[in-house]
């Protein structure tokens, strides 16, 4: 590097972080017209609502309206027309293609042949081919949770299937959970804006899940509280929800049996126990393993039934008001401060409560609230949410071709697809993410999406060209819905660029942009 160039890379950097400051929210311009006032109003919506403002949001969101555009986001179409070269990747991936119980117990199949050879080079070989196979898979569902958010019309549905993948979140790397994880947030999304006594169905019954919280391991006279724990502290009631240990013992008798089964034949039973055997995929109910005693969870008996008895607690839990103010309180600080005021909270857990927990209906409270509107602009973003919205503005619909950089840079932030490692989920507040060794690779980032394609429009696949892509920050949608936002020392910084690719990482490191 010459000594100009370090100069100025030392210039660049000293501006960035004097944009950067302390992640401090900025101050919007003061006295837009009524009509930029609009529109400012519309693109700090779509900002926090979506993965990010993009031209083709943008337009769609000014053509609709903003009231019928939330009513679509709140209750998407069945269709999602994607890129046509974006729905070829995602339908041609192994997840998409074979059902779940046939990939896993083919994968298991593979792993026991590999074990069985005698020659140790042999072995290690093909264990390593095993290896690579559920990592492709693990790889695969990340791959496809970017791409849907990066073009999905239903932003607000992808942003919440993240949230509540985070919130029953478990980590990819134990047992066969990266060939299973896939299955997991595709189930999540679907009911991403339904109930959520249905989203507490998909996470407890799901083979992902038991198998991630040890309740596999967990049958009458050898219990296993782990999952019973975090499915009172973590996924319902909350630490400070009301149950005791006690709460915690007779929840896991009441989930002993529940686990995971890969061979297709049905277990031998007892014939007064064949008629309590239930199975869905991999996920069975075993009566042989289940502690048919009553037990008394959170004041009530749930008398002996097999498979029912778990329904009725999950009923039980969903619809307790701790549920209902332990999912709201974390619903508003993901969406609207991390701090999120306690009349707001209250207001959603009251319609929580009333709608038997329709989360769009909750929803729609949150967005309506005076709270909210003052909370625009001025929440910080996770890591993700930083990728996706940089890569949206600067490229829009054109179809990303591998997701591989994006995950490498999620990963270097800290919130890989499926990476937490403890089942508490990523932190949703600004301190865990503003941090000065998060902020410098913030900055590099947005360097290598400001200055180059950066391997996005490469496939992986050998043999194939990088398609020609340079990053269109000057855009529609920066003109009408970014630039109104930006003080006086951004645009000041800006005015400094010496070269498109400066101007963007400028922008992109800017505080109004690392801000939704």
């Amino acid at each position: 590097m010459t000594a100009t160039r370090a100069v100025r890379r030392w210039q660049l950097v000293g501006l960035l972080a004097a944009l950067a400051g302390c992640a401090t929210a900025p101050t919007m311009p003061a006295g837009p017209t009524p009509s930029a006032q609009a529109a400012r109003a519309d693109a700090l919506l779509l900002d926090r609502l979506s993965w990010g403002v993009s031209t083709h949001d943008w337009l769609a969101l000014q053509s609709t309206g903003r009231e019928r555009w939330l009513e679509e986001q709140l209750h998407p179409r069945a269709d999602d027309p994607l890129p046509p070269p974006v729905a070829q990747q995602i339908a041609s991936m192994s997840i998409a293609r074979e059902p779940l119980p046939a990939l896993v117990r083919d994968l298991d199949q593979r792993r026991k042949a590999a074990d069985a050879i005698t020659d140790p080079p042999q072995r290690q070989a093909a264990r390593e081919a095993w290896q690579q196979q559920m990592n492709g898979l693990a790889r695969e569902a990340a791959s496809r949770e970017l791409l849907l958010a990066l073009y999905s019309e239903h932003g607000l549905r992808e942003q919440l299937a993240w949230f509540w993948l985070n919130h029953f979140s478990l980590h990819r790397d134990k047992g066969q959970l990266r060939a299973m994880v896939g299955d997991y947030d595709a189930q999540l999304r679907a009911h991403a804006l339904g109930r959520f006594r249905d989203l507490l169905q998909v996470s407890v019954f799901h083979p992902a899940m038991l198998q991630y919280l040890d309740n596999v391991q967990n049958a009458a006279g050898h219990l296993n509280e782990n999952y019973a724990r975090e499915l009172l502290e973590l996924h319902t009631l909350g630490v400070e929800g009301g149950y005791t240990q006690q709460d915690v013992q007779e929840l896991a008798r009441t989930l002993t049996g529940l686990g995971v089964r890969l061979d297709p034949e049905a277990p031998k039973l007892k014939p007064a126990q064949q008629a309590l055997y239930w199975r869905e995929g991999l996920t069975e109910f075993n009566p042989a393993r289940h502690d048919m005693g009553d037990k008394h969870l959170l004041g009530e008996t749930v008398h002996a039934g097999g498979v029912r008895e778990i329904e009725q607690v999950l009923d039980r839990l969903a619809r307790q008001p701790s549920t209902a103010r332990f999912i709201c309180r974390k619903l508003a600080r993901y969406f609207v401060a991390d701090e999120p005021p306690a009349a707001l909270v209250q207001r959603m857990s009251d319609q929580f409560l009333k709608t038997d927990g329709q989360i769009a209906e909750v929803m729609r409270v949150m967005v309506a609230s005076p709270e909210f509107q003052a909370s625009l602009g001025h929440k910080f973003k996770d890591p993700t949410h930083f990728v996706l919205s940089s890569v949206r503005l600067a490229y829009d619909r054109k179809p990303v071709l591998n997701a591989g950089p994006m995950l490498g840079w999620l990963n270097r932030l800290g919130q890989a697809p499926f990476g937490r490692q403890t089942p508490d989920g990523y932190p949703l507040d600004e301190s865990a993410w503003s941090a000065p060794g998060q902020m410098n690779a913030r900055f590099e980032i947005a360097r290598a999406i400001g200055g180059g394609s950066a391997g996005l429009f490469k496939a992986e696949a050998p043999d194939t060209t990088e398609q020609p892509a340079f990053p269109q920050l000057a855009n529609p949608a920066f003109y009408q819905a970014v630039e109104p936002r930006l003080g006086s020392g951004t645009r000041e910084a800006l005015d400094q660029a010496r070269s498109a690719q400066e101007w963007n990482a400028l922008l992109l490191a800017s505080p109004e942009f690392m801000h939704r």
